[in-house]
């Protein structure tokens, strides 16, 4: 059985900017957070494509990874994941293409087909609406078409993007995300860090539809999931009420920035609101050293996850760094 000690462990990072900072204090801290996981031995370092969410930077997502792997020296950097239907596949494989090129080896694209916003910020995003990521495997295939070597008098090609071999992750967090994945042959990232309700469901069918590729023989399963950790369980009890917070106001749509944590979420949400949220964060494991350890374990003995991808939102930069350490000290019994 699998156990956190040989799972291997990534970063999830949503370039939160705190309430009371300005907004470039959110880069600068992804990045002394990505030098800071690359240290510990993190393997991958993701950035997630969200749109007209004032807590969050990370909308220009490409951009963003540039800026994390010329930052870095050896960890994987990617998207977790681009939103393939708010773009043009051939943008995606130029971006990625120069991404590859610049940083050979390096570079990871994961895709989703949700909008990573509401509504009417999707309908500026997409312009057409008549797909509505009901076309996400047909994009999927455009874009490896133009990853592929490009033919003799082909019109369109990638330049750079043609001929590049690139890791390509199926995000998701419903069973059409699991069944696509299955079908392409292509590692499947769920993500339980916020919608954690059809996750069993989906792993049992990309395991049981699974197809091998060129690029895979056997299903690789990637969680997202919510983790705070601290020195106690009840400090990093009270740091997680920032994501609390964060979700709370996101199903009330008040789009925030980050909030510091409070000592008591219940004089804040409503009974209904807190089920809802707690639902949302299902999966979100909260503590010490030996509860992370424990907790991470039960995960992993659950979903058989090949990799745990992990977001740790706290307000404070230096928790969020302590966080991760602990992380990390929770698989590999070192003392940090």
């Amino acid at each position: 059985m699998k156990t956190l000690k040989d799972t291997a462990l990534s970063v999830l990072d949503l370039a939160r900017v705190p309430e009371g900072k300005p907004l470039g204090t959110a880069f600068q801290q992804s990045k002394e957070l990505a030098r800071h996981v690359e240290k510990l031995g993190f393997k991958r370092f993701w950035l997630a494509e969200h749109h007209n969410i004032e807590g969050i930077a990370s909308a220009a997502t490409s951009v963003l990874i540039g800026y994390i792997a010329e930052n870095t020296s050896k960890i994987r950097v990617g998207s977790g994941g681009i939103m393939l239907p708010n773009h043009a596949p051939l943008i995606i494989a130029e971006q990625f293409g120069t991404l590859a090129t610049l940083y050979p080896n390096r570079i990871d694209l994961g895709l989703g087909r949700a909008p990573g916003t509401d509504q009417t910020t999707m309908r500026a995003l997409r312009r057409d609406m008549k797909g509505k990521g009901a076309d996400f495997g047909e994009l999927i295939e455009e874009l490896l078409f133009y990853f592929s070597p490009a033919q003799e008098n082909q019109p369109v090609k990638a330049v750079p993007g043609s001929g590049i071999d690139l890791p390509i992750y199926i995000l998701g967090s419903s069973l059409y995300s699991a069944q696509l994945a299955a079908r392409m042959g292509r590692p499947y990232a769920f993500a339980g860090h916020f919608a954690p309700g059809m996750m069993m469901q989906a792993f049992d069918i990309y395991r049981s539809t699974f197809q091998a590729s060129e690029v895979l023989d056997k299903p690789y399963v990637m969680v997202g999931v919510p983790v705070v950790a601290a020195e106690t369980d009840a400090k990093a009890a009270y740091l997680a009420t920032s994501i609390q917070q964060s979700f709370l106001n996101l199903i009330r749509g008040q789009r925030r920035l980050s909030l510091p944590p409070v000592p008591d979420m219940d004089s804040l949400w409503s009974g209904q609101e807190k089920a809802y949220v707690q639902s949302m964060l299902g999966l979100l494991v909260v503590g010490g050293l030996e509860k992370i350890r424990e907790d991470l374990n039960t995960l992993i003995a659950r979903t058989g996850a090949d990799e745990l991808i992990i977001t740790s939102d706290t307000y404070d930069h230096v928790d969020r760094l302590r966080s991760f350490e602990i992380i990390m000290k929770a698989k590999s019994e070192l003392n940090l």
